[in-house]
């Protein structure tokens, strides 16, 4: 902690990370906020103590920007900071497809910069950041963007190159998890289970399988393997599953996203 972090587009995301970096020791006077909406500002200012001002006022004082506008406005963003940036600032994207060479080709020459996915669960202290390097950043600047994000969860550094991958697991995951879990509530409702039932079973089932697979290290495979009993209920569930192609669309769904987001980038 030290640094002056500046959050340029406090949504949903922003707002996470800045909650989380608040429960975990991060003073208030460590941040800098930019949003667009005065109403939102002042709403900011309420919950969180913090100074909330303008894009380039909140970069012009920074040591780290976070960016964490849409893919579309990063580079009306950093076009509008550049000129203001202190030399040596760290600058992060959270901008899904947004490549380190983008991002260097639009700022100072030399500028270190960070690539960053989070995810959502992040809003609950749960995410997982997947984050890169720059040409210019050295260890000890991503070491700084590791222990912001740490504050919303857990970090995985990765080579760029994998970051579009890393993306379609983590970046998009949680929507492949909320549509099981809708799925799995509408089946119980067809069982004649309530719905409001169907759906407390449904995601809680999911959240203690998550939790259970997390905490004991296990392979997933391994945990499987003993809720399934030979010619059981839950042999003949999956059954129809693997049938039905279950790993076979994930493989086409993930890559899907990962060329998306490749595309986006280009």
């Amino acid at each position: 902690m030290g640094s002056r972090v500046a959050v340029v587009g406090a949504g949903a995301m922003g707002e996470a990370i800045v909650s989380g970096m608040l429960a975990h020791g991060w003073r208030p006077a460590d941040l800098v906020l930019a949003v667009r909406r005065e109403e939102h500002a002042a709403a900011l200012r309420a919950s969180y103590g913090v100074e909330v001002t303008d894009a380039l006022s909140a970069a012009a004082e920074a040591d780290v920007v976070l960016v964490g506008v849409k893919p579309y406005d990063v580079a009306g963003v950093l076009a509008q900071i550049g000129p203001r940036l202190r030399p040596g600032t760290l600058v992060a994207s959270l901008a899904v497809g947004i490549t380190t060479t983008a991002l260097e080709a639009a700022l100072p020459e030399g500028t270190p910069v960070v690539r960053v996915m989070p995810n959502t669960p992040s809003q609950v202290g749960a995410g997982v950041a997947v984050i890169s390097a720059g040409t210019h950043c050295d260890d000890a600047q991503l070491a700084v963007v590791d222990e912001i994000m740490s504050a919303v969860g857990i970090v995985v550094r990765v080579p760029e190159r994998l970051q579009d991958a890393a993306g379609a697991i983590s970046g998009s995951g949680p929507a492949y998890v909320f549509l099981a879990i809708e799925a799995l509530v509408e089946a119980g409702v067809h069982l004649g289970l309530p719905r409001a039932t169907a759906t407390d079973l449904a995601v809680q089932t999911f959240v203690g399988a998550s939790r259970l697979a997390a905490e004991t290290g296990e392979h997933p495979a391994v945990l499987r393997e003993r809720v399934t009993s030979p010619g059981g209920t839950t042999a003949a569930a999956l059954s129809e599953l693997e049938e039905r192609g279950l790993r076979a669309a994930f493989i086409a769904a993930t890559r899907a996203a990962r060329d998306r987001s490749r595309e986006i980038g280009d």
